[in-house]
């Protein structure tokens, strides 16, 4: 029971972390302005750690790596403490454990990138046909706008609706269920078989 309740808060306290890292490496992808109240509160949560990270860790093409791998990182923490939860024993075979570990949360990672982005496309979807003026809508369409462009080029409103959003998500929920869940069946198969 105690063992239950602990690995619930690791992969609650974790999920959020990583969930505000990657909303921030997001908003900074998309430029979205660094002052308004929803990218200054994911900055001020998550500043603390990725500050430091950043001494160690440059950015690339203009992406903030250091966020980036402080999810990767906190993935990988979160599984090895569940582990250990649930009496794994590393033993001799730590190595190899924790390279497929590794692996796992990068597709861990990958599975929260693409919740994200499907939670953001439904919402601005939404915000757009109840309440285009509200203050989000111009942060959600900042945010969905690069993912959503090249299915508007393609494919032309039906009846004054833009069915790119649709595209989108279903693009996310064939990467959630093909490569995505695959590898994490695999991956997992190794780590637990261990």
């Amino acid at each position: 029971m105690l063992t239950r309740a602990l690995v619930f808060l690791v992969e609650t306290v974790a999920g959020f972390f990583t969930v505000a890292l990657l909303l921030r490496f997001l908003l900074q992808w998309a430029r979205a302005a660094p002052h308004n109240p929803v990218s200054n509160f994911f900055n001020t949560l998550t500043n603390f750690a990725v500050r430091p990270a950043r001494r160690i860790i440059p950015g690339l093409w203009g992406l903030d790596l250091a966020t980036l791998m402080l999810a990767w990182l906190t993935q990988l923490i979160e599984l090895v403490l569940v582990l250990q939860l649930q009496g794994y024993d590393f033993g001799a075979d730590a190595v190899p454990a924790l390279m497929a570990m590794a692996l796992l949360a990068v597709v861990m990672v990958l599975r929260f990138l693409l919740y994200i982005i499907i939670v953001a496309v439904i919402v601005q979807a939404v915000i757009s046909w109840v309440n285009p003026y509200s203050p989000i809508a111009p942060l959600l369409n900042t945010l969905t706008r690069p993912l959503l462009r090249p299915f508007q080029r393609r494919i032309p409103p039906v009846a004054n609706v833009d069915l790119s959003p649709l595209f989108v998500i279903i693009v996310c929920q064939l990467l959630l269920i093909l490569p995505l869940a695959y590898a994490e069946g695999v991956l997992g198969t190794i780590v637990v078989a261990r």
